[in-house]
């Protein structure tokens, strides 16, 4: 798999299309974001996407000030390529980025991938009561 950073810079619409999809079709934490909603978002991160044949089939990108913190959101890879550890690959490259290093925290939130984050050295909150959220679930539906 070849990774290409920085793609919120000259993100081709086949990807952004690519992307759209899975995270407003089939991934449980975005569905139903809205394109211009993405296509914000995706302006505002580091973005890496992973590229078989030319083709994009794994996403990541980091929510971050480039300095303290970053946030881990919107790591996917298509059904046909799991297994192959593009996964760990690309959220690797990701966190190996010269503007991600000397932070102070990475978070992420996951349902399921617990094995695969922890194998790049996340860990459960140890003080989960400090941590507070405000999440609104349904924010794309009523959108």
């Amino acid at each position: 798999m070849e990774i290409r950073a920085n793609l919120q810079d000259n993100l081709p619409s086949s990807d952004l299309a690519r992307i759209h999809d899975y995270l407003s079709r089939e991934s449980y934490w975005a569905a139903g974001i809205p394109l211009d909603t993405l296509h914000r978002a995706l302006r505002h991160s580091i973005c890496y996407g992973g590229y078989l044949n030319g083709e994009l089939i794994a996403f990541a990108r980091s929510i971050t000030d480039q300095a303290t913190f970053a946030y881990l959101a919107d790591v996917f890879v298509l059904e046909p390529h799991r297994g192959y550890g593009h996964g760990r690959a690309i959220v690797a490259a990701l966190m190996a980025d010269e503007r991600l290093q000397g932070l102070r925290r990475w978070h992420l939130v996951t349902r399921d991938m617990q094995k695969l984050y922890a194998g790049l050295d996340f860990t459960e909150l140890t003080q989960p009561e400090l941590h507070m959220q405000k999440h609104d679930p349904d924010v794309y539906r009523r959108g």
